[in-house]
């Protein structure tokens, strides 16, 4: 029985009866149902293809959220992104006099901290830091952009501006690099624009840079104003690879 040129279907022959006709197209098709489905193995949506080889194909399963398409042993895999990505590990609403982040994962190489719509029960408030609920003077802040410090302080004091107690459009990104590291201090930055506490339609703005002597891994952030409560807010918290 002839076959075709390049998947070897099973075709009849030139001198084939036509009686033979039926059976004949039933096995083509069947032939073209099993190389087609070969050529798109996929069952899921989401699923990826891929070759094999020159002729054959195989389907990769979708990955989960987060995950990038990669290479591993010469074939397509999903993989965690192991650079330069950006991982929401939390969300939490700013209320009462403090709030704690807990049971920060060491599986990234830095910490960002979005602190969004800070409104304060006392005008002219700030933001202050504990880390790992320490709160021995084991702490320094410092405005300027170069200097010395020293480690005298009970908290991280981010007094970049001033907040009004009225409204609520501040925003503070807070950067933590190297937070898992158990034998070097750790530092941060803080950048803010706070609504000013005298004309709420202008802003303060500034940046300030956070100490601490403290050599284990940060697993917490406490979060409170320098007086007073919190009224309205959200803290995102992210790691970075």
């Amino acid at each position: 029985m002839a076959t075709t040129t390049n998947y070897g279907w099973s075709t009849p022959d030139d001198t084939a009866l036509v009686s033979q006709g039926a059976a004949a197209i039933r096995t083509l098709g069947s032939s073209v149902d099993t190389t087609v489905k070969a050529l798109s193995p996929g069952t899921t949506a989401g699923d990826v293809d891929y070759y094999t080889s020159s002729t054959a194909k195989a389907r990769l399963g979708i990955g989960s959220t987060g995950q990038v398409l990669t290479v591993a042993a010469g074939v397509p895999s999903w993989a965690t992104s192991s650079s330069g990505g950006m991982t929401l590990i939390s969300t939490t609403t700013l209320t009462g006099a403090s709030i704690t982040l807990s049971s920060i994962p060491a599986t990234y190489n830095n910490l960002q901290v979005v602190i969004q719509n800070f409104r304060p029960s006392v005008d002219a408030a700030t933001m202050r830091i504990r880390i790992n609920g320490i709160t021995t003077t084991n702490y320094s802040s410092q405005g300027n952009l170069s200097g010395s410090t020293s480690y005298g302080a009970t908290q991280i004091n981010l007094d970049t501006a001033n907040q009004d107690n009225g409204t609520s459009t501040a925003i503070y990104v807070i950067d933590i690099p190297n937070y898992a590291n158990a034998v070097t201090n750790k530092f941060l930055t803080a950048s803010a624009l706070l609504n000013n506490e005298t004309t709420p339609a202008n802003f303060n703005w500034g940046i300030k840079f956070g100490f601490t002597n403290l050599t284990t891994a940060i697993s917490s952030l406490t979060f409170f104003p320098d007086s007073g409560n919190f009224t309205s807010g959200t803290v995102l918290l992210y790691g970075v690879k």
